[in-house]
């Protein structure tokens, strides 16, 4: 279940960086980054 969640998180940050292009606001990127960092973690260091 781990291993889901963080494949999860990991194209949700994915989306969210795509999304940057378009706008850029702090906000998005410090939750960008948190998901990527907990996406990786989860789905690699399980």
């Amino acid at each position: 279940m781990k291993k889901l969640i963080g494949f999860v998180l990991f194209w949700i940050a994915i989306g969210m960086a795509i999304m940057l292009l378009m706008k850029f606001s702090l906000l998005s990127l410090c939750v960008l980054i948190f998901f990527l960092v907990l996406g990786y973690n989860m789905f690699n260091c399980s």
